[in-house]
């Protein structure tokens, strides 16, 4: 297989934007989910309960990030800046991170018309990975489960034959928020093995990423329908809990350093 795009993902639920290469550290991907909306109790907030979410453009520019919607202007946050501290929820973890300013959450909150704010990960910030596959020192930034997630282009026609034999319209790549995407190999390739070896840098598998109702979330327009998945529900359920779906596979940076960059060969770890 090789490496046929790579993603970032500055604002947790955000859009991200494809890369050409991406440098990595003991969280992740350099410049993935490093920045969260939460809302005024410190609550984490996603496309799951405001897919307008996915309305709202990112970038790294000039040192700043950016936040874009055509029809409300943009928001810059200074990347070298720091804020006071503050205590956030991120699924079952507390943890403590950096309040972003007052502008950035008036035009978040005036957008989304949800007060909210948006923070950072500062320098006390502290978030290990706990799933079975972590090893001590694996840590991650605001994302749902693992450091990264892959899918395959294959993986993604499979689905989308199944889906236009069931009468829907197949789903772009964006529905699943992968930071890899393979190409080459065969569907599901990303769910075997332990792990890839990508360039100079490993990746240790870290379990099937579970989907929810954010696929449905149409990644430009916030709209939702019922694929895909009504279509995963009908081949891709854990066996012994049939309210999961799995797509794409969860993946932890052994190497807390290094560089990715698209053509890379893809090697699966034994």
């Amino acid at each position: 297989m090789t490496l046929a795009g790579i993603f970032l993902y500055p604002v947790k639920s955000l859009r991200g934007f494809a890369v050409d290469s991406a440098e990595l550290d003991g969280l992740g991907l350099v410049g993935d989910r490093r920045f969260l909306v939460v809302d005024d109790q410190g609550q984490f907030l996603t496309q799951r309960a405001l897919p307008a979410m996915a309305r709202i453009a990112t970038a790294l520019e000039r040192g700043n990030l950016i936040l874009r919607n055509p029809a409300h202007g943009s928001a810059a946050v200074a990347l070298a800046e720091s804020g006071p501290e503050c205590t956030v929820q991120v699924w079952r973890d507390t943890v403590t991170a950096e309040d972003c300013g007052v502008e950035v959450a008036v035009w978040l909150s005036d957008f989304l018309r949800h007060p909210c704010r948006l923070v950072r990960i500062g320098k006390n910030f502290s978030r290990p990975v706990t799933k079975p596959a972590a090893q001590p020192g694996d840590a991650y930034t605001f994302a749902d489960g693992a450091p990264l997630l892959a899918v395959s282009e294959a993986s993604l026609a499979n689905l989308n034959d199944r889906i236009l034999e069931r009468g829907g319209e197949p789903v772009p790549m964006d529905r699943f928020r992968p930071n890899l995407v393979f190409t080459g190999g065969t569907a599901f390739a990303e769910d075997e093995g332990n792990g890839f070896k990508i360039g100079g840098v490993t990746l240790r598998s870290a379990g099937r990423s579970e989907r929810c109702i954010m696929t449905t979330t149409d990644q430009k327009t916030g709209e939702r329908g019922k694929e895909p998945l009504r279509t995963l529900a009908t081949f891709r359920r854990h066996p012994d809990d049939p309210g999961r779906v799995y797509f794409g596979q969860n993946l932890i940076n052994a190497s807390k350093s290094g560089t990715i960059r698209v053509g890379d060969t893809v090697t699966p770890l034994a």
